[in-house]
């Protein structure tokens, strides 16, 4: 393949010697086994195990007990080769650098043979200078050291103490000692993913010439300055200037939408020079804030940076800037110690609501900018507005940051540490410091990210001493702790971005955790910061096992995808039941606890096909549980339960208003498809951002006023309406276990498929009252407006969205449909 030649900086006036070129080195290569054995053609990005089932050398890493199988390709040293030539004269150009902007993970760089530089760590770039070694023909050889031996070899050499966990359950079949090792914790295997501990150039690679300077990055950052109530933007440059002259000129910023065209000049001396820039925005010009989904608009607005310098030469950088604030709150509350933790967007107390983001493919060559916005457009099409990019992968591309901002969807960003313990030698710390440096450069800019987390759990881990170690030695891993979350990563951090908040761990008791030494006591206390919470024992039906705490960070329950449908109906119930809790206690303290704030279930996705806690199946199908989302993420939602034998309904609203309406309750008998009973409230006000009581009353004078009806025999519906239209979806409630219902028919329900545009419309018709209706089209790509629904009346109308196209007769042919008695 024809080398790509990209200028990537235009040339101003006739000289040529100002010129910047950029090489791409992506596309073909070739990889070889240690031994030598094996040589064969491999796509740069891309990895090793993609490159040898491409070449059908081996399954799909996924099929069966692959995992166990292809172990030998991490346990080897692999090499990545490619011949080149440099299509531009060398002898015109003073500096040339071979950059990479991702490798994965640790490698010794020859070029002509000659070693020109080293990597360990896959969440940074690096840029090593081969002026004197590249010729106008070349060959660049990237030797690839094992990670699983090079981790085993680095925890060796930590001899003064050992630091765990050493190795993964061996239920998971992973591998040891990853917490040694810069990679993607979970690719040495977790509780729900694989071990493929991956080699490969997994990001961008290319040559760079040039004559006096060249930009090395450019950053900005929006800030609001409280005090005068006014936006202005920082803007960070830093360049490589290799002339002796001191390098003069002028820089242009331009925001046409905002009426900014303002002029600076500039004089960079030889060496790394850091540029920065201020940019003070008139008050007088209205500024649209970026607002996360469902709250408002994400407006943008276009800017581009013109560096006009010495010699005819210029750089020219665009980017959208988004203006938002962001703080998280912590602070006493009336009624209830401890201290509040939510976070105010542009001023604005917003609950949280969403879900955990991991990897989407163990191998991120087949993650594509289409498979991600598939996946966050479901993501806002459930009506949640945050991900939490988890620690235990990879902070995550550029398209996806890009996709967030906008989506409107919020980002709790991870830095990449997770239920573990880590070294703190000196040469793991200066590979963090670059990666954290690199990381938080390279995503301030995003509105989307509105905090930073050091890790996850790993204050817990600490804490509750899940690695078994002894009092004596607890102050050691304390020490390293407090080095590497709070003395480097926090430190860096805010050297970088201090328009954003930074927690040490997840979860953490916060402004608690940091009083008593960022350790706390008890950093599952419920009445400070984050919480995770798992309980596979209790009753999920039963609400009262779950904490009424400030911010729930990780929840969740397991499923299969889609073949097994009881199992989904399990996990959805449950997440169900567990969502609704904490939405209704965002606005009251019960017996101290309570103002619940944010609601992040586990898991979104998934890495893999697998049994797992996601809601979206590896390549994004909807499980129930994701249908259900939609609507217990609803901005207006009724929410019932009982409490010792009364049933009673909350209104919880997300909206920035109040609203006045009605709430219906309807009883309907298992075993006829007319509501025995409904009864609608007088119209009151929704107040806006608040949960409310709006209706309680004892089940047994409930089903009283409903003929021939008993706990086994009825369940109810309830909706929030205006006259006019319903307000929210119909919620339900089972007043007994669908096991013991009694007049439950198995319903025969069929479809009418008929085609709209680009949608199709199931018309739907049921034998029966059905519980848990489940729709499926196979194979067929795409999802329905509503699914594992309650259908309580003959006909329904459902809306299928196909994400590729299809036709009536393909969905009529795949279309299945179950519900609840079908698998009883």
């Amino acid at each position: 393949m024809l080398l790509r030649l990209l200028l990537l900086l235009a040339l101003c006036g006739a000289g040529s010697a100002a010129m910047v070129v950029s090489v791409s080195l992506r596309g073909s290569w070739r990889i070889r086994s240690g031994n030598g054995s094996l040589e064969l053609p491999a796509e740069v990005p891309g990895c090793v195990h993609s490159a040898l089932f491409h070449q059908r050398l081996i399954q799909d890493p996924y099929y069966r007990f692959n995992n166990l199988n292809y172990r030998w390709i991490a346990l080897d040293n692999w090499t990545y080769i490619k011949k080149f030539k440099i299509p531009f004269d060398l002898s015109k150009r003073r500096k040339v650098n071979l950059v990479f902007e991702g490798v994965d993970t640790v490698t010794v760089v020859l070029l002509n043979n000659v070693p020109v530089g080293e990597t360990d760590n896959t969440f940074r770039s690096y840029s090593f200078d081969i002026t004197h070694v590249v010729q106008a023909v070349n060959v660049i050889e990237v030797h690839f050291q094992s990670p699983v031996i090079y981790a085993d070899q680095r925890s060796k050499v930590h001899t003064h103490y050992s630091v765990p966990p050493n190795c993964p359950p061996r239920v998971q079949d992973g591998e040891c000692h990853v917490n040694f090792i810069r990679k993607a914790q979970c690719s040495f295997s977790w509780d729900w993913g694989p071990s493929f501990p991956t080699q490969g150039i997994w990001k961008d690679v290319r040559i760079e010439a040039y004559n006096i300077c060249h930009l090395n990055y450019f950053t900005f950052t929006p800030v609001y300055d409280n005090n005068i109530q006014e936006w202005n933007l920082e803007i960070e440059s830093s360049f490589d200037v290799i002339s002796s002259k001191p390098v003069l000129g002028q820089v242009i910023i331009a925001i046409p939408e905002l009426k900014i065209q303002q002029t600076n000049s500039v004089e960079l001396h030889h060496g790394e020079r850091i540029v920065k820039l201020f940019v003070k925005i008139d008050k007088s010009v209205t500024i649209e804030t970026w607002w996360p989904h469902g709250h408002g608009n994400q407006t943008g607005y276009n800017m581009t940076v013109l560096f006009k310098l010495d010699g005819g030469l210029s750089f020219e950088k665009s980017a959208k800037v988004y203006f938002r604030t962001v703080e998280l709150i912590e602070e006493p509350i009336n009624g209830s110690r401890g201290l509040s933790f939510y976070f105010k967007i542009n001023g604005l107390p917003i609950f949280l609501k969403g879900s955990n983001w991991i990897p989407a493919d163990s191998f991120q060559d087949r993650v594509t900018s289409a498979l991600l916005r598939l996946l966050l457009q479901s993501v806002v099409d459930a009506n949640m507005n945050v991900l939490r990019v988890w620690g235990g992968g990879i902070y995550e591309q550029d398209a996806f940051y890009e996709l967030c901002d906008e989506l409107g969807i919020m980002v709790w960003q991870d830095f990449m540490f997770a239920c573990a313990l880590y070294p703190t030698d000196q040469d793991f710390m200066d590979s963090v410091r670059a990666e954290v440096a690199y990381q938080v450069r390279r995503l301030k800019s995003h509105p989307s990210i509105i905090t930073w987390s050091g890790n996850n759990e790993n204050e817990a881990a600490l804490v509750l001493n899940w690695y078994d170690i002894q009092s004596s030695h607890l102050s050691t891993y304390i020490d390293d702790y407090v080095t590497l979350y709070v003395k480097n990563i926090r430190r860096i951090v805010f050297e970088g971005d201090q328009t954003r908040p930074f927690i040490t761990s997840s979860p953490t008791n916060g402004a608690k955790s940091t009083a008593e030494g960022w350790l706390s006591k008890n950093p599952y206390d419920p009445n400070y910061g984050d919480v995770h919470f798992y309980d596979y024992v209790g009753d999920c039906w039963n609400w009262k096992i779950f904490p009424k705490a400030r911010f729930v960070s990780e929840y969740g329950y397991q499923s299969w995808p889609s073949f097994s449908t009881l199992e989904k109906v399990m996990q959805a119930q449950c997440v169900k039941t567990e969502t609704e809790f904490y939405r209704r206690s965002r606005s009251e303290i019960v017996y101290g606890e309570g103002q619940t704030m944010g609601a992040l279930y586990w898991q979104l996705n998934d890495i893999w096909q697998a049994p797992s806690w996601s809601s979206l199946e590896y390549g994004g199908k909807w499980k129930m549980l994701h249908y259900f989302a939609r609507h217990f993420f609803a901005p207006l939602l009724p929410v019932g339960f009982e409490n010792e034998g009364v049933f009673f309904i909350y209104g919880v609203s997300d909206l920035h208003s109040d609203h006045k309406m009605m709430l219906t309750v309807r009883v309907h008998t298992w075993s006829s498809l007319e509501p025995v009973c409904s009864e609608t409230t007088k119209p009151f006000v929704m107040k806006a951002g608040a949960s409310a009581l709006l209706y309680d009353k004892p089940v047994a004078e409930l089903l009283r006023g409903c003929t021939n009806c008993t706990r086994q025999s009825c369940v109810v519906s309830f909706y929030l309406s205006t006259d006019r239209e319903p307000l929210s979806p119909t919620n339900y409630h089972f007043l007994s276990s669908p096991k013991e219902a009694k007049g439950l028919h198995k319903a025969n329900i069929t479809a009418t498929i008929s085609q709209q545009r680009d949608t199709f419309v199931f018309h739907l018709e049921t034998s029966a009252v059905a519980p848990f209706v489940w729709l499926d089209v196979g194979s067929i790509p795409g999802r329905f407006s509503d699914n594992g629904f309650l259908m309580t009346e003959k006909t329904r109308t459902v809306f299928f969205y196909p994400w590729k196209p299809t036709n009536e007769s393909e969905l009529e042919r795949s279309f299945h449909v179950t519900s609840l008695a079908d698998i009883y």
